[in-house]
Parts: C-alpha cells; structure tokens; sequence
C-alpha cells in the first residue's frame, strides 16, 4: 500500500485536465498513441458527447505504473454543472492535481473545486498548464493562487520564457535547467546547467523554497539555519511532511500541449502526495445509530468496508465503482448494504481504464475499482461484510437549480421513458424527476442547462427514446422572515375509537453566516412526555415538515426554516401518529402565514473573461438581468468580470454573451445562495 497512490486531476473547464491526463497516460506506457482534446480522440473522453463538444462530463477511471509505484487516478470534469461527477471523486481519493490555466489563474471553478477538496482535507500539488499560451503568466498565476485560494504555496519550478517563447522549467530542488524534445514527443528530455540570465533569480526562489520548506522538518531546518549543504532528499522529506498536513501545496509548471513538465509532476506524486496508509483511521459508525462511531483501518486483513462513489447504467447491468478502505473483496461473494440492510452479490471486479476493463479475482484495502451484480446500491451506500456491520459517511450533493418538463413523443414510450428516467437517476445523485402535482407533467431538474441537454441526448442516444423537453423553469424556494405560532387541533370522532392530536409549535427563519437563508430545516421538540408522549413526536416532525414541502405562497418548499414543538396534548385512546401528523400539519400551515412568508430565487456566481474595448456592452447586458458587479479586474488586455446574477435572467446568456463579445469570451456559473425575489417580479411569478 505504501506504494500506491489515489489521486484526481482538478480544474476550471478548459484548464488542460484532460490533456495532462492523456500525457500521463502515454508517459507512464498505459497508451501507445497521445489522444487529444481537440480532435475527440481523447482515451479519458470516451462519451460520444464528450468527444463531440470537446469537454469531460464523466469522471474517468484508470490505473497506471510510474517508477515501482501504482497510481489509481481519476479524471473529473470541469464545467459546474457535472459537479456531482467532481463531489463524489474528491469524496474517495487522497490527494489531487489542482491544474491552472497560465493566462487565467484562478478562475470561478477553481474555487468550487478547492473548496470541494478542502472539505476532505485533501492534499494538493499545483501544476500551473499552458505556459506556451499567449498572455501566460506566471508570477500573476502564483498570487492569484495564494490570494484567491488561501493558501501557501511552494515554489518547486519555475519557467524559462512564457507564451510562444516558453522553452522549458528551472529544477529549484537540483538546480537544474531542463529542455524537452517535441520531436520525442516530451518522452526524452536534458538537464543542463542553468541558463546565466535566470541563475539570480533561481537563487532567490530556491532560498525562498528552503525557508517554507524548513519551517514543516526539524533536520532541514538545521541544515539550513547553519548554512550547511543540503541534500535533494532532505528536501523532498520535507516538503513531503508539509504536503501531508496541508502547510503548503507544491507548485509544478509546464505545458501539456507542449510535453513540457508532466513527468517531474508524476515525480511529484509518489514523492509528495500520500498513499492510503498516510490518510490514518476513517471514522465511520454502527447501521441506525451515528454516534456509535468504529475506527475502520487501511488493512486488507480486516473486516470488509467499501464505499460506492458511483454507479454507471451498462448493457449487462450497473457498473459500480468501489474505494477499499479496509479487507479484501473477493468476485463471487455476499456483501450487506449497510445503509439498506440488504444483501447484495459481487459477481465480477475490474480494474478500470475508461470504458476499458480488466478482469479481477480481487481487490484490498486502498484500492479503486469497479464491480457488477449490486441491483440496489446508489451512490453513497456503504458495501461491507455481513458479519461487522458498518457505515462510513455518505457523500452529500449540492441541490438542483433548473428544471424542465419533458414527455415521451408517443404514447408507447411512456413506461420505456420512466424506466430510463430512473436509470439516469440512479447513475447522477444531482438528477431529479418527479411528477407535477397540478399538471401531471413529468418535471426533470439538474444543475444547469447544459446538464440537462446533456441528458435528453443520453435519452436519445444510449436510450433510443424520442423525447419533447419543455422550456427550463427556475427552482424557486420559499422561507419565512419573522416568527410565527401556530396551532393544530386534529379531531374525528366516527362511532368507536376516534382520532385526536393536538399540537402547538413555531417557526422562525435560519440564516448562514453570510446572511443567507439556510438550505435546511431543523425540528425541535421542546413538550413533556405529559402533553405529547414521545412516540408521536416523529409523526409531528413529518407533518409538520411535508407541509414546509408544500409551500406557503405558490406551491415551493420553504427552507431556512426552525420548527420548535412547544405545545399539545393527547387522548389516552383516541390518540394516533396518523392523528398527530395531521395536527402538525394544520399547525405549520398557520404559522407560515403568520410568519411573512417571501419567494426566493436561486442566484449565480458569474465570472466573465473579456476584451477590454467589449467591457461596456457585457456590463449593461448583465445590469438588465438584474445583476450585481462584485469584481472588476484587468489583466493585460483583458477584462475579469465577477457578478451575482439570478438565475431565471440567465437563460439563452451564451448567445447574447458571444454576440456582446464577438465570440471572443468566456464565462462560468455556479450556484451561489437564494435570495429574495423582488416585490414585482414575485407578484408575477404567484399568479
């Protein structure tokens, strides 16, 4: 185990994630022939929708050997809207490669990203990609990663040139200069001496490297403080020790296009990034009680305990995907899911390399893979052995911002649509489909437009299903803004035993630090057992929250919300759950009304990259969508605009944006918070 290595590559969209990954690849002799991006014959995107629009949309798994190591590397997209594909990646690995574009650095969802993997106390080595771009800079990469992300960062390398004149990198660890050769296409590669002009320079960033590096090894700090000479090991120890505990992120350079520094970088990860030994105890506790907490060890010896971070539709049954965190799992075996209670079959394990697969007997602690023969697993289910029943912590997805109506074209499909509505459903835990209440529609909702487009062509394509989609509609919510009492009295008395439940309960509004309402509702019971005996509680709790799901002004469900029992009573006889939910229900649906319920909106966060002289038309274009400028930087000739803008504004943008821009930008979303809707727009939005 100590020689394996569980990483992902990270980034903004159109970063360079996938073409490092298909550099890697043919470095390390997984391939025998670079695939590339641009001409759709990239290994790692082997969608037909991927290779057709040039971007990843589905993480990709493979493994690889790099000197005497093993690395399991997955490849994430990205674009927000596959978010769930970054969550769930992040969620099993235990290291990544955070890559930035040299002329961008930090973009909007390189934030997102950081963020995600911070969440996991990941480690991170930063690979600043396409120094051969024109307009690529370095140092101005360098201090939007230390002042946008937080974080120290370790100089490691540094370039020679930059855009059409970038030649190759300065080894600050061995002093050296290093050149690639295009014609070997970056396979074979010379260290010399460091070019004249740039040993000053070198000095000072290697001098500055040594402080930081210092500061997390006591053996390097004495060498250094005593000006002794100091050896590339000691080094590389130390640098690793700060890594490990997240002091510093180590700072690579190169260009993948230009099969420039992607092998240092693999050097990199088996020297600085943990293997599954490294990352110590996962916590994980007992089936229906949380506090229960079990410490699950990376010991292929021990009890099973596997987490399933994906699930994948496929010709011959779902295709899981499984982190090991401690035992073996064998092909041919029972499993429980522990958070289902059902035993399932482990038919075949494979080795994974995209869509490639490679037959396994099994499979230990540390490991990814993919298995077949789970029926009922979803993303998230802990998968262990039957004996030593455990849960490790589910993966938590962001919630879905637009939706659509969609409809089989004929009257025949109409079972065939539901059965691939679930499958999608199963394989993305940010897809939703339900039916309106009202309409009978069939409602689809995702993260985006792209990602529901997207997934009507997986309908269309892998399906065979011809299907009419609706206009996207936005994910209103609702909440409430001061607090409101109300009272629920649930009496019915029809010859014999009758119902009765009696509650009184409140609400009031629940905001995040930032001033934003919360996404959740929390419920509180603060009655004696002499006014509602405790086996009702729970039924309070589902009425009174079914109706928060109801909505109090035009149908939404209402968040940001803190139910709070403080009254009742009961009969002895006549008392029911059935008779409390009901009561609870009646209850909240007054003190919504008494609590000044408003409608809010899902708000973006947009980051626009422009031509200066094109500044003014993008600016009014968002001021009339409602939007608020909260950034406006210039870098060279180019504009960085960050705004907050609301979602429903924002639909059929990238037409208008590339029109303003005459095709010569690019912008990105994420989901931001929920605000309030204005009084006007909501007027509209009830009737």
């Amino acid at each position: 185990m100590k020689k394996l290595r569980n990483i992902g590559i990270i980034a903004h969209i159109d970063a360079g994630k996938t073409t490092v990954t298909e550099r890697v690849l043919y470095y390390t002799g997984k391939t025998y022939k670079m695939g590339e991006v641009h001409n759709g014959t990239a290994v790692m995107d082997y969608m037909q929708e991927e290779q057709q629009r040039g971007i990843t949309i589905t993480s990709a798994a493979t493994k690889f050997p790099w000197k005497d190591f093993y690395i399991n590397l997955i490849d994430t997209p990205g674009h927000i809207d596959f978010t769930a594909e970054v969550e769930r990646s992040l969620r099993v690995l235990d290291g990544a490669i955070v890559v930035f574009d040299a002329s961008e650095g930090v973009q909007a969802q390189s934030e997102t990203v950081w963020r995600q993997g911070q969440k996991y106390s990941l480690p991170y080595l930063c690979f600043i990609n396409k120094m051969d771009k024109v307009g690529a800079d370095f140092e101005m990469t360098i201090e939007s990663i230390r002042n946008k992300l937080m974080v120290t960062s370790i100089i490691l390398q540094f370039p020679i040139g930059a855009g059409p004149s970038f030649a190759g990198i300065v080894d600050l660890i061995k002093m050296k200069a290093v050149f690639y050769r295009a014609e070997k296409l970056g396979a074979v590669f010379e260290e010399t001496d460091i070019p004249q002009e740039l040993v000053a320079t070198a000095e000072t960033k290697r001098h500055q490297m040594l402080e930081l590096a210092a500061e997390a090894d006591v053996q390097l700090m004495d060498a250094y403080v005593h000006d002794r000479d100091v050896e590339p090991e000691l080094i590389n120890a130390a640098i690793r020790k700060g890594t490990l505990t997240n002091r510093f992120c180590p700072v690579f350079v190169g260009s993948a296009l230009k099969y420039i520094g992607v092998q240092r970088l693999l050097d990199a990860v088996v020297e600085y990034l943990p293997c599954p030994l490294d990352k110590g105890d996962i916590e994980a506790h007992k089936p229906q009680d949380e506090n229960k907490k079990v410490a699950v060890k990376c010991d292929k010896n021990g009890p099973l305990v596997a987490l399933v971070f994906k699930v994948a539709s496929d010709a011959h049954g779902d295709l899981s995907f499984v982190r090991i965190y401690q035992g073996t799992l064998k092909s041919n075996t029972r499993v429980l899911n522990a958070n289902q209670n059902r035993r399932e079959n482990i038919t075949r394990i494979f080795e994974m390399h995209a869509k490639e697969r490679k037959i396994l007997n099994s499979a230990s602690a540390g490991d990814i893979v993919a298995v077949v023969g789970l029926k009922h697993t979803l993303t998230g289910d802990t998968i262990c052995d039957p004996r030593k029943p455990l849960c490790l912590p589910t993966i938590t997805f962001p919630q879905t911002v637009i939706s659509m109506s969609i409809e089989p074209k004929t009257s025949t499909d109409a079972s065939k649509l539901a059965e691939a509505l679930s499958a999608l459903r199963k394989e993305d835990p940010t897809f939703q489909c339900n039916v309106d209440r009202e309409t009978g529609q069939m409602i689809i909702s995702g993260m985006g437009e792209l990602h529901l487009e997207v997934l009507q062509h997986k309908l269309t394509r892998e399906k065979k299903l011809d299907v009419r989609v609706g206009k996207p509609t936005v994910a209103y919510k609702e909440a409430i803004t001061k607090l409101g009492r109300g009272q629920g009295k649930f009496v019915r008395q029809t010859g014999g035993r009758g119902q009765y439940g009696h509650v009184v309960l409140t609400v009031e509004p629940v905001k995040t630090k930032d001033g934003h309402w919360d996404r959740h509702n929390s419920f509180e019971s603060k009655v004696g057992a002499d006014k509602v005996p405790k086996e009702f509680i729970p039924a309070v709790e589902r009425g009174a929250k079914n109706n928060l799901a109801s909505g109090a002004l035009a149908g939404y469900a209402v968040i940001g919300t803190k139910i709070t029992l403080i009254d009742g009573s009961f009969h002895t006889v006549d008392s029911s759950e059935i008779a409390f939910e009901q009561a609870g229900a009646m209850a909240m649906e007054e003190a919504l009304k008494k609590a000044d319920p408003v409608l809010l909106e899902p708000f973006m966060h947009l980051q626009a990259t422009i031509p200066e002289g094109n500044f003014g038309s993008v600016q009014s274009n968002l001021l009339a969508k409602r939007a608020v400028i909260t950034d406006c930087k210039t870098y060279g000739a180019m504009r960085i605009i960050d705004a907050k803008v609301p979602l429903a504004e924002m639909f059929g943008y990238s037409s208008q944006f590339r029109s303003n821009t005459a095709g010569r930008g690019m912008f990105t979303m994420e989901p931001l918070c929920y605000e309030r809707v204005p009084e006007q727009v909501a007027r509209q939005i009830i009737i």
